[in-house]
């Protein structure tokens, strides 16, 4: 019944303070329901599944709306390191070649980085073109795996950069976002070919560990507040 209800027409004739809550799956259709109803609040909170009265997001969404209050939800966040790669001269390269030998080519550099992603149980994120975006629970996981990534696609006669930062990230649908994930992108794209540059966060992680890091220099990151302080990781 509730998937042949449409209630859609009835929805203008609400004229009592409406609360909807819905879950980031279903944010479009939600906000299309409080859209219809006049003066009606959208609170869309974490969480997976269908289930809304057993989320404590939810309960506190309701208590703030009975009392008047403004909302106070804490976000799904995690802890997490981000890894990017980029091929060096992929345009030139693709140019020489032919596209042909090229798309070999990013195919078998492609098996490479998934290989060392899984070797150090990195979770690939997304991939686009000739760059991927992995996630590690470690941050000196993430290191080791960047510079076994280069090694690996240096075989194949190519350059790659890497970019690595550790944060608290949003998730949605098993997808981390957020500002930690921007702040990688915008680290990888300041390496230069060869190089694994981290963020100062992901260098005082790592202490202790055995790994080595030189200056990299302080830069400003491209719609990211302040300036951050770049380490490249010393060859071992």
């Amino acid at each position: 019944m509730q998937i042949d209800l449409d209630v859609t027409d009835v929805l203008p004739a609400i004229r009592v303070p409406t609360l909807v809550i819905a879950k980031e799956r279903v944010r479009e259709a939600a906000a299309e329901v409080a859209e219809r109803i006049r003066g009606a609040e959208l609170v869309i909170v974490p969480g997976v599944g269908r289930g809304i009265h057993e989320n404590e997001f939810a309960v506190e969404a309701i208590e703030a709306f009975m009392e008047g209050s403004p909302q106070q939800l804490v976000p799904d966040t995690v802890l997490a390191t981000v890894l990017f790669t980029d091929l060096v001269g992929s345009t030139e390269r693709a140019a020489k070649i032919g596209d042909r030998a090229w798309r070999d080519l990013v195919s078998r550099h492609n098996e490479v980085v998934r290989r060392e992603l899984t070797r150090f149980r990195g979770v690939e994120m997304d991939t686009a073109g000739d760059g991927f975006f992995a996630r590690f629970d470690g941050p000196a996981r993430a290191i080791r795996s960047g510079q076994a990534i280069v090694d690996g696609v240096r075989s194949l006669g190519l350059d790659i950069r890497v970019g690595v930062h550790a944060g608290e990230c949003e998730l949605h649908e098993q997808k981390v976002a957020g500002i930690a994930v921007s702040v990688g992108a915008r680290v990888a794209a300041l390496a230069e070919a060869g190089q694994v540059v981290v963020s100062s966060t992901v260098r005082d992680l790592v202490a202790g560990s055995g790994l080595d890091f030189v200056e990299h220099g302080t830069h400003e990151l491209k719609g990211v507040p302040g300036e951050w302080r770049l380490f490249a990781v010393s060859a071992a």
